[in-house]
């Protein structure tokens, strides 16, 4: 892979890791169009998350640095019950992570991962513009309840072409949350899944650079985290203001080409 490949893939993860529009499956979109084939897919695609995990920390830095004053008070507060919300969410990834890994693995590696991405695409779309038309009304916070269920989206969304953002917020708005707190719910709750998937690469030994290269690799981790701040602070103006109806479209327009593609 050469550098400039590795940082054209990390500009679309930063972008696709909070836009509604499938980081996973625009990864794969574009090592198609770049042709760019490596061994240790995972490997650089787990490196360019740990990207917009630090991008997501430092963007919501205040947040963060609020959750985790709160964890070690003595007595029970907003704050501790907001990270049990988080824990309770991250349940459903974590088992589906466990169980699916490896089919997961395989289907990255199909002839027909564009279809695939394709379909998940339509699906998103269809997700978010139900999302933007129903008109819930709005709870205060989200609830035990919700964080569940925003996880098991979450979960469903490990499925490549299927946006995990746009997933977990489109759920969590027809749930009746408010449109800032369903964002940075959205974005917090994936830092531990992906980094505990880095460590378990890790553990594995699944670290080799092999064909890539360090140059490159770091070249995308680069890309990913500033292109990832960027992204970050744009997507939560843009749920505030709930025009998620745009990215339907332009879901559905990539699902179409990408079915397409793949049967060209």
């Amino acid at each position: 892979m050469e550098i400039i490949e590795a940082i054209v893939l990390g500009i679309v993860q930063g972008l696709t890791e909070f836009l509604p529009v499938s980081s996973s499956g625009h990864l794969q979109i574009a090592k198609a169009l770049l042709g760019v084939e490596i061994e240790e897919n995972l490997l650089f695609d787990v490196t360019l998350h740990a990207a917009t995990v630090l991008s997501t920390i430092v963007v919501l830095w205040s947040e963060v640095k609020r959750l985790l004053c709160g964890l070690f008070s003595k007595r029970f507060n907003d704050e501790q019950a907001y990270i049990i919300k988080l824990v309770i969410s991250m349940i459903p990834i974590g088992i589906v992570g466990f169980a699916f890994k490896d089919y997961f693995d395989a289907m990255l590696s199909s002839p027909y991962i564009l279809t695939i991405v394709g379909a998940m695409l339509l699906l998103t779309a269809a997700l978010l513009a139900f999302a933007y038309y129903a008109r819930p009304r709005e709870k205060e916070q989200i609830s035990y309840r919700d964080a569940f269920i925003i996880g098991v989206a979450q979960a469903v969304a490990a499925m490549p072409g299927l946006s995990r953002s746009g997933s977990t917020i489109a759920t969590g708005l027809l749930l009746g949350n408010k449109k800032e707190a369903v964002a940075t719910f959205s974005f917090l709750m994936v830092l531990a899944p992906i980094l505990g998937e880095l460590f378990l690469n890790i553990v594995k030994g699944e670290v080799a650079l092999g064909g890539i290269g360090f140059a490159p690799m770091a070249a995308g981790f680069v890309s990913a985290f500033v292109v990832g701040c960027l992204a970050c602070k744009f997507m939560i103006g843009i749920v505030k203001r709930g025009k998620l109806i745009w990215f339907a479209a332009y879901c559905a327009l990539a699902g179409i080409v990408s079915i397409i593609c793949n049967l060209i």
